[in-house]
């Protein structure tokens, strides 16, 4: 499985970006897909997962009510809209499919490469 993300940039405080994370590759029912981020000098950490149909997601607690993830298996696309975002949401953000609804690294068996989200105060 392959993971390509895009939509990262740069945006100020309250404003709004929506990533995408196109996979290519076997991905079945057992399998979901997560946003996790990193921001320098922390540690890796879980954003928001889905499952495979999409109806069951996790949400870390900091982006509940702000971030809605959701997914278009057609496509084998998953998005990230991230409204209200905060100069703390500023890091890479990594798409990752793995088992279930993917919220621990140990869960993720792929992980796309890392795109920029900057939020300026």
């Amino acid at each position: 499985v392959q993971l390509q993300a895009s939509g990262g940039g740069l945006v100020q405080t309250g404003g709004s970006l929506r990533l995408s994370c196109a996979a290519s590759g076997r991905l079945d029912s057992a399998h979901g897909m997560s946003w996790f981020r990193q921001a320098p000098g922390k540690e890796r950490e879980f954003v928001v997962g889905i499952n495979w149909s999409g109806g069951t997601t996790s949400y870390a607690d900091s982006v509940k009510g702000r971030f809605t993830i959701s997914r278009d298996n057609a496509k084998n696309t998953v998005y990230l809209q991230m409204n209200s975002l905060k100069p703390e949401d500023t890091a890479v953000y990594y798409c990752a499919a793995g088992y279930l609804v993917p919220t621990i690294t140990s869960r993720v068996f792929a992980w796309g490469r890392g795109t920029q989200v900057t939020v300026s105060s």
